[in-house]
């Protein structure tokens, strides 16, 4: 990339390609130096552009859960109950296989108290309104919703982790395997629905 078309955005998506060939621990790992090498340009260059690593990692997970919003959004649309449910789950499995850097980026919380995390706090926002209408079709009462969504997420990541980290060693089917966890968290959600209900 010439130096003359650097910019902010130019910045992070030179940063995004670089987390997800590092892999699992590729955001982790994300250094300025490896920005600026693969821009071509000296690393005091990116600070016309980015305040420092931590700006910089904030706008990629920016980037990274504005993506997992449209994917999920999209894989969802026109679905309800376990139809949505399993579409999301495969939808967020399918996205971290094929980008594990920016699917490790989108696990960042963002600080609520921070300024400068406003634009990571909408777009998690973002995507939680879309698991919300997702599990909206079990009739949960909003104050069960937060722990519903919070058993999706970590059924998911927790197997999504295993997956990518060579944790599954016996050789029966995944998906088949990720099918009946998704049937437990459905399973769960509609308990919890039920529970509720009483």
């Amino acid at each position: 990339m010439p130096r003359a078309g650097l910019t902010r955005a130019a910045v992070t998506a030179v940063a995004v390609d670089v987390i997800d060939e590092g892999g699992t621990t590729g955001f982790e790992r994300l250094t300025l130096a490896a920005v600026a090498s693969r821009a071509g340009v000296a690393v005091p260059s990116l600070y016309k552009h980015v305040a420092s690593l931590d700006d910089l990692r904030r706008l990629v997970a920016v980037e990274a859960m504005g993506e997992l919003t449209r994917v999920l959004a999209g894989a969802t649309i026109g679905r309800s109950g376990a139809d949505a449910v399993r579409s999301a789950a495969d939808a967020l499995r399918a996205f971290a296989i094929a980008h594990p850097g920016r699917y490790a980026a989108t696990q960042v919380a963002a600080d609520l108290g921070s300024p400068a995390d406003g634009e990571l706090a909408a777009r998690a926002a973002e995507t939680l309104a879309v698991l919300e209408a997702v599990l909206r079709g079990f009739g949960l009462p909003e104050d069960e919703m937060v722990d519903a969504i919070r058993m999706l997420r970590s059924a998911i990541h927790g197997f999504v982790s295993l997956e990518l980290g060579g944790g599954f060693g016996i050789p029966q089917d995944l998906d088949r395997s990720f099918a009946v966890l998704v049937d437990g968290v459905i399973a769960g959600v509609e308990r919890l629905a039920a529970v509720a209900r009483r």
